[in-house]
Parts: C-alpha cells; sequence; structure tokens
C-alpha cells in the first residue's frame, strides 16, 4: 500500500494510472479536489478495489493520521500542490498554505508514523516529495543545465513556495532521520493536463479559433518531460532512491516556447486541419508576466547514472501522443474548461495584447 497525496491532479493522476497499470500494489489517493483536481481523470478506476480516494486537504493532521494509522502504506508520494506561476502572482497566499504549510503538516505525520513503525517496516518506510526545476532559478543562454547542487535561487511565488517544502524534506532527513527522497522535473505535459499551461492552452484554443497566447518574445526556453516518463522516474526512485538524496528527472528536450507552439500547429494542420488555414495564423505575442524566468534545463545524469533511468519517449513521440490524446478526449477538456476555469483566463491575460 502507498499513500499518494494530489492524485487527482495531472501528474498525480498519471502517475496513480500507471502504477496501476504496472503492478497490483493498492493506492489510497488524497486529493483536495481543488480546481486542478479532477477525478475525471481517474474515471477508468472506478469499481477498482485497489483505489482508494480520499476526499481531504494535506493541511488536516487528524485527516492524515488517520489513514496512516488504518493503511499502513509503506511509501508516502507526495504530489498535492498549487503549481501555476501565473496563480501564484495574482494569489500568492494558496500557494503558503498548499506548499509549505501543507507539506510540513504531512512531514509531521509521516513523522510520528514512521517513529511508531517495527524496524523492517521503519528501515523501508519512503517519502518521496516531488518538486520542480523552478527551484533553482533561470539560466542564462550559455550556462550548463541544473545539478542537483545548483543552489536555489526561486523567482516565483510558486517557486519559492516549493524550495521552502524542499528545505523542509531536507531538514526532516537531517534532523530526524525520516527517509525522504526528492524530484526535481522540468516541464511535463501530456493526457489530463490542466488547460492553463502551455501545451494544452495552446491546443483547446487553436480547436477553438482563439488566439494563441505567446509571452514576450516567445524565446524563453523550457526542458519537456514527457508524463509517463516522470511517474517511471518516481517509480525507479521509490524502488532503489537513496534515502536523502535529490535526483533532478528532465526530458532532455530543451525548446523554447514559440518553437512548442509552432509543433502544436503543425500537428493540429496535419491531424486535424481548420478550412480557415493554418493554426498559426491564430499566434499571438502578448505582454510578458512579471519575473518570467528565461530558462530552465535538467542535467539528469545523476539518476540515469545511479539508478539507470532514462525516459522512454523523445519529444517528437510525446507531443504527438498528447496532441492524439486532447484530439480524442475532447469531452473532457469541455467538462474542465467551466466558467470559474473561464474567469480565470480572462483575469489572466486580460490587458497583456
Amino acid at each position: 500500500m502507498i499513500l499518494v497525496t494530489g492524485g487527482a491532479g495531472f501528474i498525480g493522476a498519471n502517475f496513480v494510472l500507471d502504477w496501476l497499470r504496472s503492478c497490483d500494489e493498492p493506492v489510497v489517493n488524497l486529493d483536495a479536489l481543488t480546481y486542478a483536481g479532477n477525478l475525471e481523470n481517474l474515471a477508468s478506476l472506478q469499481g477498482d478495489a485497489r483505489h482508494i480516494f480520499v476526499h481531504g486537504d494535506i493541511c488536516d493532521r487528524e485527516l492524515i493520521d488517520r489513514l496512516l494509522a488504518e493503511h499502513q502504506p509503506r511509501a508516502i508520494v507526495h504530489f498535492a500542490a498549487e503549481s501555476h506561476v501565473d496563480r501564484s502572482i495574482h494569489g500568492p497566499g494558496d500557494f503558503i498554505r498548499t506548499n509549505v504549510n501543507g507539506t510540513f503538516t504531512l512531514l509531521e505525520a509521516a513523522r510520528g508514523h514512521w517513529m511508531g513503525l517495527d524496524a523492517e517496516a521503519k528501515a523501508a518506510f519512503r517519502f518521496h516529495h516531488v518538486s520542480t526545476d523552478e527551484v533553482y532559478g533561470s539560466l542564462g543562454p550559455n550556462d550548463p543545465a541544473f545539478s542537483e547542487t545548483k543552489t536555489y535561487e526561486p523567482n516565483s511565488p510558486y517557486s519559492a513556495s516549493k524550495a521552502a517544502s524542499d528545505h523542509l524534506v531536507r531538514a526532516w532527513h537531517h534532523t530526524y532521520g525520516l527517509p525522504v527522497t526528492t524530484s526535481n522535473c522540468s516541464n511535463n505535459y501530456g493526457p489530463y493536463h490542466f488547460p492553463e499551461k502551455l501545451i494544452p492552452l495552446m491546443i483547446a484554443n487553436a480547436l477553438a479559433g482563439k488566439p494563441l497566447p505567446v509571452y514576450g518574445d516567445g524565446q524563453q526556453i523550457r526542458d519537456w518531460l514527457y508524463v509517463t516518463d516522470h511517474c517511471s522516474a518516481i517509480r525507479a526512485i521509490l524502488q532503489a532512491g537513496k534515502p536523502g538524496e535529490v535526483y533532478n528527472v528532465g526530458g532532455w528536450n530543451e525548446k523554447p516556447n514559440i518553437e512548442i507552439v509552432h509543433t502544436l500547429c503543425a500537428l493540429l494542420d496535419e491531424l486535424k486541419p481548420d478550412a480557415a488555414g493554418s493554426y498559426r495564423r491564430l499566434i499571438t505575442y502578448v505582454t510578458d508576466r512579471p519575473g518570467h524566468d528565461r530558462r530552465y534545463a535538467i542535467d539528469a545524469r545523476k539518476i540515469e547514472r545511479e539508478l539507470g533511468w532514462r525516459p522512454a519517449e523523445t519529444f517528437e513521440t510525446g507531443i504527438r501522443k498528447t496532441v492524439e490524446w486532447y484530439l480524442a478526449n475532447q469531452d473532457w477538456v469541455a467538462h474542465v474548461q467551466s466558467g470559474a476555469y473561464r474567469e480565470w483566463l480572462d483575469k489572466n491575460y486580460a490587458g497583456r495584447s
């Protein structure tokens, strides 16, 4: 039995689905079902006894204590987080509450549970914390990619809150001995991605004939990781990762945002052509976000060297699978594009054109 937090969100849901495709070990899935948490992501698990969903908050210590006592998980995989930079700029308080206070609450509950285990279970227990490359700050054009020893230089309320949570996880290991591991990943993409992020937003807007908003000059560079590759990396860390260690997880796919948008337009032109012409006609440059980091890149050699992990997907194979999934799952997209979602997009992009 493992406990997953945030398992109805984009990466968390993909992890739960991938886990139960790979093995029969049950999952307790704790999610608060805030705007990006969506039970439709887990619809294929309905009636599956291996999946126990709990609607709840990681800040609820009483609930977490009860779940740990009842289910006795051998590991906690902690995805639950507020995760969108733009939202953190508009409302940083939620990010501090969930990402910092929530992680603290979870660590304290895990420590109490772990302290009560017998020697064998105690040695086998793991707390895995899922984090981001954004904690490292921004890179110049010729800087080496982020390694695990890169200093932390977060530049947004989101990345600062994740940096704080990373430091808490590290401290609970060094102070209390809690057997933790941390992964810092690059930009994920793939199925079930909430359509406020670059790739699903561009697909959704293109299909609706709406502008494709590109921040600034579109030359911000990100390293792209297909979500199921991220899931396999976490499984590798759970299986063989060393307590106290950090593992960077990347796809070896550095690309500027405008190239991503051009690639998506070309795939949509091929797979769902528009009589009005190429989707590239919809590209619209808008005012850049405040403090927008220029470049991220992950050096993933440590996890390859120590755990034998490498991504299975190239960007070309992963992005085609992603576009095909969205075209085949338009009902899912329509359901998540609620009134609240549309109001958020209007708020974020108002006045940027």
